[in-house]
């Protein structure tokens, strides 16, 4: 994620805050259901925030929160007290507020009268409109607002304004009420134990088109698309999931639901469906962020990928532009659609500032490939995936070891452009930041499974140069990166390599990555699990991001020291997939444990604090959530206990489980497989497969690596 879409700088969004989506809408409230201005509340549409104020007030105060809560990712519930007056022992008087999306905000306001006086009340809902960028409501930047009253009549408000040339306008609606300058007022009796309630409906406007029309990456109108049957949809098309383990039930059961509220539908191509970053601030598509999530969802939904993988295609670069940082053939960092273009985005919806988007897009259509990927639809992705790697070996061989590397083009573009993209997020084991052009440790594992994966759909299609040609290019890059990046006297190997050539020798979690690509040789393997599993990388929790033994750590910080469960997940598949069963187990148990003392939920980030001295996980406190890659992290942490790889070019399931002792049987219907729609229980070692038509062939074993599958290459395992 971007310096300015990352959790860094990011206001507080205050304790208890709620966050409800669907599609290109959210919505972020305090713990009582109201929103302030001068917090990143409001709802949003478009990368826009139409509503900044929303406060409800009876008899002049404010409601006392008691609970809030998001019951569904669209739909959330507050329930507070009106303060009790002089005379009270304590108040009588709840209100309710039923809060949900589905084509703008819909809010039933109910107030109930639990005792046994007549309740008389002036109830003001007060509201303003500032059509506020979604950057500068993050970065907590106050401009003058762009929104003004227009009228206030007929049970409505409604405020518009002009954003670079766009017409912006939201209506607040509801019969009930008396409108007045930014305010709806309701006067209300209540007689003992009784209540009443009413209906404000919020419906946003962008040039005249409301979100259920919205015709980029939006939501079409109908309903069967309305957020609760989509929903349901969802639970039924993917795989419903029973483990003996309650917390690891938990927790694949919520990133279920999470990954299934982060996907937003593109009704310019019927059945795609993309996944978003993260809420609620990276509703959006993202490169690295959008493929990785896709990555660690297969099991869940192989369908995302592709979309994801199509989207990307279609706005792969063609040009080059320094503003954007776009160049042909590279896969983009991020693309917004807000209706005032970002400055930090070039001026322009896209945002291509990502070294490693490229190298991931070629891999994965590689793995979609063993997923039943082919025929047309990847006849259609090969000029995509050629262009892609254009620029990846373009860009390599300015490079003397054939390292692919990044500097930005632009003085307001990332200055680090892997997945650590904070400004202070490479740095050298004294401290110092590094300085581009950088090639990063994991980076380099990327580019060398993206050759794999072009040498392995060459060889599927019987074109024996290509495959040669790319295979040959992953060997040497593969020999090159193990002599580079190795550091002999500490046994890791370097978070990077400067322009000088110099070693960034920080002791850092991306090397766990280089694990999962396969890039490592086999007797450094080791000694890379040892560090990643030592005291000072691994909490008790997860892995850090830097080992507390550099001079940048700061388990608090945003990169040097805090855990993502979705690196976790790559890292103990990195593990798993050179033999170290019990560290790998060991790792998926603790992110399992913190999603338990977390509501079943994986954030964006925790803090990197020793468990020994912290029995529960510390939040980041601007950490998203639901964030898509976090949401996968705990279903693709079971496909890696459960060893499953499907190489459907071979009409083939491989299945060897080692599913950890504490987490008992597991038993998952409707995995799609292919054409196939399969049932699997596990517990231990041992597995039991059902519904397999006669096509599919499942085996004990394993062959998962890219290079396994690759007749031409020498070191297979």
């Amino acid at each position: 994620m971007s310096a300015w879409t990352s959790g860094v700088g990011a206001q507080l969004a205050g304790p208890g805050a709620v966050t409800i989506l669907h599609g290109t809408t959210f919505a972020l409230a305090a713990s009582n259901g109201d929103m302030d201005g001068t917090r990143p509340h409001g709802f949003f549409f478009r990368d826009t925030r139409f509503i900044s104020g929303w406060r409800l007030q009876v008899n002049g105060k404010d409601v006392e929160p008691l609970v809030g809560t998001a019951i569904e990712p669209y739909k959330a519930m507050f329930v507070g007290r009106v303060a009790a007056s002089t005379l009270e022992a304590e108040s009588h008087v709840l209100v309710e507020r039923h809060r949900s999306l589905d084509g703008g905000l819909m809010e039933r306001i109910v107030v109930h009268n639990y005792s046994n006086a007549e309740f008389c009340a002036t109830i003001h809902l007060e509201v303003s409109a500032d059509f506020a960028d979604l950057f500068d409501v993050k970065a907590g930047i106050r401009r003058a607002g762009n929104g003004s009253l227009s009228h206030h009549r007929d049970g409505a408000l409604e405020f518009s304004g002009g954003v670079d040339g766009h017409q912006l306008s939201v209506q607040i609606c509801d019969a009930q009420a008396s409108p007045a300058p930014g305010r709806l007022e309701y006067s209300i009796v209540l007689p003992p134990q009784g209540h009443w309630s009413t209906e404000v409906a919020i419906k946003p406007s962008i040039n005249g088109q409301s979100p259920e029309h919205d015709p980029r990456m939006g939501d079409a109108a109908g309903a069967t698309d309305s957020p609760s049957a989509r929903q349901q949809e969802w639970k039924e098309q993917v795989p419903s999931v029973q483990v003996s383990d309650h917390a690891v039930g938990r927790a694949l059961l919520t990133g279920r639901r999470d990954l299934g509220s982060l996907r937003i539908f593109d009704p310019a191509h019927d059945g795609r469906v993309v996944v978003a970053a993260g809420a609620p601030w990276f509703m959006a598509l993202f490169g690295r962020d959008s493929l990785i999530a896709s990555f660690l969802s297969l099991s869940v939904d192989p369908t995302l990928a592709l979309g994801t993988i199509q989207a990307l295609a279609e706005l792969q670069g063609t040009r080059t532009n320094p503003d954007t940082e776009e160049e042909p053939g590279k896969i983009l960092h991020e693309v917004r659609l807000g209706s005032a273009p970002s400055k930090e985005l070039g001026r322009s919806g896209a945002y291509f500032g990502s070294v490693d988007s490229t190298p991931l897009f070629v891999t994965m259509i590689g793995e979609l490939t063993r997923w039943g990927l082919g025929g047309a639809t990847l006849t259609r992705l090969l000029p995509s995936v050629d262009a892609a790697l254009g620029w990846i070996e373009r860009t390599c061989a300015k490079n003397r070891h054939g390292f692919l590397t990044y500097q930005r083009s632009t003085p307001t573009g990332l200055a680090n452009q892997g997945w650590k993209d904070s400004w202070d997020g490479i740095t050298f084991a004294d401290g110092r930041i590094a300085q581009a052009p950088l090639a990063l440790c994991e980076v380099q594992g990327y580019v060398y499974t993206a050759y794999l994966a072009r040498a392995l759909i060459a060889q599927q299609a019987g074109d024996r140069e290509t495959t040669q040609r790319y295979a040959a290019k992953a060997r040497r890059l593969k020999a090159e990166f193990n002599q580079r990046f190795w550091l002999s006297d500490r046994g890791y190997f370097a978070l990077a390599i400067d322009g000088k050539g110099r070693q960034v020798d920080s002791c850092a979690s991306n090397m766990g990555h280089s694990l999962w690509s396969g890039i490592v040789d086999h007797d450094k393997a080791p000694m890379v699990a040892a560090a990643l599993l030592s005291p000072a990388m691994f909490t008790g929790w997860g892995v850090r991001t830097l080992s507390n033994r550099m001079k940048a750590y700061n388990p608090a910080s945003y990169h040097n020291g805090s855990v993502w469960p979705h690196e976790n997940a790559l890292i103990a598949g990195g593990l798993m997939r050179y033999g170290f069963i019990s560290e790998s187990q060991r790792l998926a148990s603790a992110l399992m444990q913190t999603a338990d003392f977390l509501d079943g939920r994986l954030p964006e980030l925790f803090c990197g604090l020793d468990r020994s001295s912290h029995p529960l996980p510390v939040p980041y406190p601007t950490s998203c959530s639901p964030q898509a890659w976090a949401a996968a992290a705990p279903m693709h942490l079971l496909r890696v206990m459960l060893r499953l790889d499907p190489v459907l070019t071979q009409g083939r399931l491989y299945l060897d489980p080692v599913l950890p002792a504490e987490w008992g049987e597991v038993h998952l219907r409707n995995i799609t497989v292919g054409e196939n729609r399969i049932d699997l229980t596990a517990r231990g070692t041992e597995f039991r497969v059902e519904g397999a038509a006669e096509g599919l062939e499942v085996r004990r074993g394993r062959r998962g690596p890219l290079a396994d599958m690759l007749d031409v290459m020498s070191d297979r395992k």
